[in-house]
């Protein structure tokens, strides 16, 4: 969108994540035989369209680093270490859409610049449109949900151990998934 041009501004419709009917998670590979899940429990998130059309919207998100939740205190610690996120010196992750692109009635592709440890590399998510509707307090919502994979190490997320029997103790791809519900802003 072109920022001098005033008349595509006043089309524009915010939403704004609900974070209480949101979620973000992740799987990756243990041992190379099980599926270990985690999830960030502080996010934000704002898409910016032309009014209820989302079809080329700029989606925006960033991410609480500290906030990787895995239901096992010493793995999350050591996900906040320097071994992988290093939270000390790399407090975000960010996502920046470049391309949000119509297939259908109800699907899209999401691509963007996903940064963590200040790599910056291009992803591609699927999105699911799961509709629009009024809540009980009159404001307009609209969910989504998303998927994707990543390879860690292409983030600067290298840490691994070999298997005595050969593998590695955790996979390079990361299965990303959300669930995600945003508010129409006045």
């Amino acid at each position: 969108m072109n920022k001098k041009d005033n008349s595509m501004e006043t089309n524009n419709t915010v939403w704004k994540l609900d974070p209480s009917h949101s979620e973000l998670t992740f799987k990756v590979k243990h041992l190379m035989i099980s599926n270990v899940k985690g999830e960030f429990q502080e996010f934000d998130a704002k898409i910016v369209s032309q009014g209820k059309d989302f079809d080329k919207a700029n989606v925006t998100a960033t991410i609480d680093a500290n906030s990787i939740y895995t239901n096992n205190k010493d793995r999350d610690t050591h996900l906040r270490s320097t071994d992988f996120f290093d939270v000390e010196n790399n407090k975000e992750l960010k996502f920046e859409g470049t391309a949000l692109e119509k297939l259908d009635e109800d699907n899209y592709k999401l691509t963007g610049l996903l940064t963590i440890k200040g790599n910056s590399k291009e992803v591609t998510l699927d999105v699911e449109h799961g509709g629009m509707m009024k809540d009980p307090y009159g404001q307009e919502k609209a969910g989504f949900s998303i998927s994707g994979k990543i390879n860690r190490k292409e983030f600067g997320l290298t840490w691994n151990a070999a298997l005595e029997t050969g593998g590695v103790m955790v996979s390079d791809e990361v299965r990303l998934n959300g669930e995600l519900q945003f508010v129409k802003q006045a």
